[in-house]
């Protein structure tokens, strides 16, 4: 959100009251419309809170201007004027609420969160028609879906991820504030699909990656909402998955969660079997055998994917070398980590971060 008004104690308490709501950044203040104008060109926002009367650009102007440039975007008005020209006027440029100061706590938040309704609505709404409107070139990827989850073969997750964000990526035809809203459609779509096979998964949509710096540039919302899409598909196939193995029986016993928890907190470290059969009081073989009958896959190899999702994440959110990546997810050896990542991944540690991790 940006907040625009002529009053900085009303910007700086505006930003306070907002800032408290859950899943809302406070990217900008900015004292009038053609400030806004000026930081909406390098500038991502989904919500602009805006006074009506301004100097230079006022706030209708604004809307208009909004409207015009920046489609995505929802409008809150917030004014000293309860002339009923200024409601009606605002109102038919689209905002979603006129609010009269002195600001109502209640009457704000509803607000925004009214202005948060229709933009996840909107988005979803165009999610679900470019689905449906892609019905006949999906079924390949879907079909794949399926497979992995009935089968419980992890080790197709994270290329079938990238396939698939590469999928949906075309079809968003560079709106990609929508990608989030499109694997969440996907994803349902896959769960409705999993219904015909008696399998019945409550899904909870996950969050998605915390913004660094409190505003987001043109330059990098293409990175940062793929970001968010492949967690979100990520967060739903594990869950899927694991309500395969549910199905099948194949989840019986804590100890393997116990075993997975220990090597989620100690994946960079080094450690043996017989450490884990330790922690869970039991013989290595038979943790051996039980974890792979469980989770599908040997001990070792759960260790190798969380370290390659750990050193996805870093090669995507921080500036460090693959060598150091390397290094923090347990491995001395740069070259040996590049080749697994490459296997795991399909592309090498620096192709992975040219082609997912910007422009």
């Amino acid at each position: 959100m940006i907040i625009v008004d002529d009053e900085d104690l009303i910007r700086e308490s505006l930003a306070i009251q907002v800032s408290e709501m859950e899943g809302i950044t406070v990217s900008a203040g900015l004292p009038n419309g053609s400030k806004a104008l000026d930081w909406l060109k390098d500038h991502f926002a989904d919500i602009c809170m805006t006074d009506v009367r301004m100097p230079l650009v006022d706030g209708l102007q604004l809307i208009e201007e909004i409207n015009r440039q920046y489609p995505w975007m929802t409008c809150i008005v917030i004014s000293s004027y309860d002339d009923f020209h200024y409601a009606k006027k605002s109102i038919a440029l689209g905002a979603v609420e006129y609010v009269l100061k002195p600001l109502d706590s209640t009457l704000l938040y509803e607000a925004v969160q009214k202005a948060c309704t229709r933009i996840q609505s909107t988005r979803r709404n165009e999610a679900n028609q470019l689905l449906l409107y892609k019905l006949p070139v999906y079924k390949p990827m879907l079909d794949r879906w399926l497979e992995m989850v009935l089968s419980v073969y992890l080790h197709g997750q994270p290329l079938l991820i990238v396939d698939t964000l590469a999928m949906l990526e075309t079809w968003v035809n560079g709106r990609y504030e929508i990608l989030n809203e499109l694997s969440m459609a996907w994803t349902a779509l896959v769960i409705e699909e999993l219904k015909k096979q008696d399998i019945h998964v409550n899904y909870e949509e996950g969050e998605d990656f915390e913004l660094g710096e409190q505003s987001l540039q043109h330059s990098e919302v293409r990175q940062y909402f793929r970001l968010c899409a492949v967690r979100r598909l990520e967060q739903a196939a594990n869950i899927l998955m694991d309500r395969a193995r549910k199905a099948k029986n194949l989840q019986k016993e804590s100890a393997v969660d116990q075993v997975k928890r220990y090597i989620e907190a100690h994946y960079a470290e080094s450690w043996g079997l017989q450490e884990l059969a330790d922690h869970v009081a039991m013989s290595r073989s038979h943790l051996a055998k039980l974890f792979k009958e469980q989770a599908g896959m040997t001990i070792w190899t759960y260790c190798v994917n969380v370290r390659m999702r750990k050193a996805r994440d870093l090669l995507l959110t921080s500036s460090l070398k693959s060598y150091e990546i390397a290094l923090q997810v347990g491995y001395e050896n740069s070259i040996h980590f590049s080749r697994i990542f490459k296997q795991y991944h399909g592309l090498n540690p620096m192709e992975y971060k040219d082609r997912f991790g910007g422009d």
